[in-house]
């Protein structure tokens, strides 16, 4: 744990005159409150005070007591955009006494309760996002300035790219200046589509370091002229941004990666620990769903098929099958790497503190009751059947936002890893998919008005 002299001696040698004191709401959108550097101990000791009831999902109305949000100084981030600040994650208490209706709390929660069993949880997640314009009329496009984005397959695309990499470098700099370890940035196979990958951290770590990066690509494309957006599916004709979680089992003691058998029988170099885990991953992923995938938009970017009405490109490279396999993007989950897993499924718009300790305990369920992931799935399952895809058992997951609240309802475990969280999420949740589903959409005044 980092030393508060530490911490002090390196805010005095960088020149640091402000901190943001971070917080986030149930969606994962992060909060601040600023306050001067001076005021480090207080953050640390007592904390931001701030009103819970303003906030999405903090369980508090007007006649609550005040919200303290307390730093952890292990989660110095500095902003490269104004590099006299730095930002803080922080946890929320009330009255003196930690407040479980925290994503962050909450998932230090689940991860204590992993390390009693000897787990540590690795993850690395790739944040796929879009930089788009907005146009006067107030409708959004894919930010172009050169007019050489336009491919239907603009994945990798040199001349693509060319107009972001200024920014992806930028990006690229501040998030290595921190040691993130950024090792690759790419354009995606939508247009105005970017993906940057960092090294994988324990999953708090990287939960941190997600909200932060979305706080940083919002400051920093805006230098650009292009706004950052994490939303799924900002466009119906192109592929959906996900954030992939790349993950293994760690031993607590040694660090050593516990997915890892060589001498596995089914040739993916997996333990029977991480089938397991697996398999409790697979047993939930209907409820875990919810979680992952959390907003009306995302179930946009979870659909059947290839995709031919939802990506120029073809593919939606999102499964929509509750399946895994060997390195294989047409699958749920891959095997990308001997003791190394890849769930696609993960949204762009998941709150990460929520998703990964849903994820762990789904996965810790499979372990404690030996669950099986069946074999693996070779082949392509865009080219399958829906007809071949259920005659073989396999389940699909939930194709709308309520369709997901329905089976979080009905699992007690997925519903435990989210603690009291679980039922103020189900019903800002239910709320939002009414409110959506009470719309009356361009394309259905096109297609019905003069037609029924």
């Amino acid at each position: 744990m980092t030393e508060r002299t530490e911490i002090k001696e390196r805010l005095a040698q960088e020149g640091i005159e402000f901190l943001l004191v971070q917080f986030v709401d149930m969606t994962g959108a992060p909060k601040v409150k600023m306050v001067p550097v001076t005021a480090l101990d207080d953050a640390l000791d007592e904390g931001a005070g701030f009103a819970g009831a303003s906030i999405w999902g903090l369980g508090q109305g007007p006649h609550s007591h005040d919200m303290l949000a307390r730093i952890d100084l292990d989660s110095y981030a500095r902003l490269s955009w104004q590099p006299n600040t730095v930002r803080f994650a922080s946890n929320l208490f009330v009255d003196g006494e930690s407040y479980p209706y925290c994503s962050r709390t909450n998932l230090e929660r689940v991860l204590a309760d992993a390390a009693q069993q000897g787990y540590v949880f690795n993850v690395g997640m790739e944040p796929e996002h879009f930089l788009v314009a907005r146009d006067e009329d107030g409708s959004i496009r894919p930010w172009d300035p050169d007019g050489v984005d336009s491919l239907a397959k603009p994945c990798y695309d040199f001349r693509s790219m060319s107009p972001a990499m200024a920014y992806l470098q930028e990006l690229t700099r501040s998030l290595n200046d921190m040691g993130w370890g950024v090792y690759q940035c790419d354009h995606e196979d939508a247009n105005g589509q970017f993906e940057v990958n960092f090294d994988y951290a324990d999953a708090l770590t990287t939960s941190d370091r997600i909200i932060f990066f979305k706080m940083a690509t919002s400051q920093i494309a805006k230098k650009y002229g292009a706004i950052a957006s994490h939303m799924p599916k900002p466009f119906a004709d192109r592929t959906g941004s996900g954030l992939h979680a790349h993950y293994h089992i760690a031993d607590a003691e040694s660090g050593e990666n516990i997915f890892l058998d060589e001498g596995d029988a089914r040739g993916l170099g997996c333990s029977e620990l991480a089938y397991h885990f697996l398999g409790g991953i697979l047993h939930h992923a209907r409820a875990l769903c919810a979680v992952t995938s959390p907003t009306v938009n995302c179930y946009k970017r979870l659909q059947l098929g290839a995709g031919i009405y939802s990506s120029r490109s073809g593919f939606t490279w999102t499964p929509a099958f509750i399946t895994y396999g060997d390195n294989n993007r047409t699958q749920m989950i891959r095997t990308a790497g001997e003791g190394h897993f890849e769930d696609r499924t993960v949204s762009a718009a998941a709150n990460p503190y929520l998703a990964l300790a849903a994820y762990l305990v789904a996965g810790l369920d499979g372990i404690e009751r030996g669950l099986e992931p069946g074999e693996p799935n070779l082949g392509n399952m865009y080219e399958r059947s829906l007809d071949e895809i259920q005659a073989a058992g396999v389940q699909l997951l939930p194709q709308s936002l309520a369709e997901a609240l329905d089976a979080l309802r009905e699992d007690e475990v997925v519903q435990s890893a989210l603690g009291p969280i679980a039922d103020e999420f189900l019903k800002i949740k239910a709320d939002e998919w009414a409110e959506y589903d009470s719309q009356v959409s361009r394309w259905e005044i096109d297609r019905y008005l003069t037609s029924v």
